[in-house]
């Protein structure tokens, strides 16, 4: 008899798992599965929905609008919200994570745990981190997170040449919403808390070449700059407040403050949890019968919330699922952002330590940038900007972790290995 494997969550990993294995596959959303990384040109008006399609499953069976409210852990089956229960023989967590919404004046109690706009979402530490709930909950209309679908194609629904847009949150997808509202003729702010733009991945060299490069979009950039609260007196959004008194006129509000895992149904049925959903090495939760990969999966004690960590993860299951030897030891990846004009990549430790040696090359003219830094003769980190030729070879060089030639360090910055 065949090993039934049934995967909760159609993202990125529950889709790469559905190509590789015949796997009931129970989506949340009403779409099909998608590149959630492509949402930004969705919003800017480059592609349509339909063209960020996943290939479609191998052989299995996919059910879209289907929440997962409890797992019997027992029995062996999961409980949906429509009252059917599906039984399996392995189980795959794959519920990714929800838009972090931060603790904000105007908003509705309960929407910081993690609720969208009456879309998707739901409370990180629910039975299912599902669906927001009553209308009370809801957030104000023209106050978006942006992490799905739902969520673009509602803004794209509002935005309109002229509209007032703030972006809250500077990080890779606060730079992305901010960019395609701006394309949309949008008149956009963004607001970042921290320093400088996307500083998980950037120095502050190539933060403020960024910064200029959205300046020249038309998009106000405010660093060191907290938003405070929302105005929407009549049930939707007409202003930001920041902590410094000032306001921001607005019709639109992105909140783009990170994600959080999505581990309720774990937690209800009494898996070990932590930050995500503790995985071993062959990705198998406490229990042996259910496995997690992707943003809600926490392997060695790190949570990725990368993409590539995903495919990476859901490559390795699918083999151990299979019957394979297969072990996942963690995935070194590099973030990469190209759209239009802007090209970027970065990776590992971008920012050097004491001791460590650094390599800038900067063309002004051009508006381009790249930075290694070497740490015991092995690359430990880069940032690249504005030209991505050597990024094929230094990701392969950082990648592999191995000690590198005896060659000066400007060769790494001008070898166009490819990208």
């Amino acid at each position: 008899m065949s090993t039934r494997i049934v995967v909760v969550g159609g993202g990125t990993a529950g889709a790469r798992l559905a190509e590789r294995l015949p796997v009931t596959l129970l989506g949340e959303e009403p779409h099909a599965p998608y590149n959630r990384v492509l949402l930004a040109d969705v919003l800017a008006g480059r592609y349509g929905p339909e063209v960020i399609a996943l290939p479609a499953p191998r052989g299995g069976a996919v059910r879209r609008g289907a929440r997962v409210t409890g797992i019997d852990r027992e029995s062996r089956e999961v409980r949906c919200a429509d009252g059917t229960r599906v039984g399996y023989d392995r189980l795959v967590l794959a519920t990714g994570s929800n838009p972090v919404l931060p603790p904000l004046r105007g908003l509705a109690n309960g929407l910081t745990n993690g609720l969208t706009n009456g879309v998707t979402g739901g409370p990180a530490g629910g039975p299912a981190g599902g669906p927001a709930g009553s209308e009370g909950d809801r957030l104000p209309a023209g106050v978006h997170a942006f992490r799905t679908l739902d969520d673009c194609l509602a803004l794209g629904a509002r935005v309109r040449p002229g509209a007032r847009a703030v972006v809250v949150g500077g990080g890779l997808l606060g730079v992305s919403a901010a960019r395609a509202l701006a394309a949309r003729g949008a008149e956009v702010v963004l607001a970042q808390q921290g320093e400088h733009l996307m500083e998980r991945q950037l120095d502050a060299e190539a933060s403020a070449l960024l910064r200029g490069h959205l300046a020249g979009l038309g998009v106000e950039v405010h660093t060191e700059c907290r938003v405070r609260g929302l105005r929407a007196p009549q049930g939707a959004v007409t202003a930001v407040e920041l902590a410094d008194g000032f306001v921001l006129d607005a019709d639109l509000v992105v909140l783009a403050c990170g994600v959080r895992p999505r581990v309720g149904l774990a937690l209800e049925a009494g898996l070990d949890v932590r930050r995500g959903i503790v995985v071993d090495d062959r990705l198998r939760t406490s229990d042996p019968y259910i496995h997690a990969v992707g943003d809600c999966a926490e392997h060695d004690g790190r949570l990725y919330g990368l993409a590539g960590a995903a495919l990476e993860q859901a490559d390795v299951l699918a083999e151990v699922l299979a019957g394979g030897d297969a072990v996942y030891r963690g995935t070194r990846a590099l973030t990469r952002l190209s759209l239009d004009a802007l090209e970027l990549a970065a990776f590992g430790e971008p920012v050097p330590r004491s001791g460590d040696d650094t390599v800038r090359l900067a063309d002004a003219t051009r508006g381009a940038y790249r930075k290694v830094v070497v740490r015991g003769g092995r690359l430990v980190g880069g940032v690249l900007y504005g030209d991505l030729g050597a990024v094929g070879t230094l990701a392969r060089a950082w990648e592999g972790d191995e000690a590198l030639p005896d060659a000066p360090l400007l060769h790494l910055l001008t070898q166009d290995g490819g990208s």
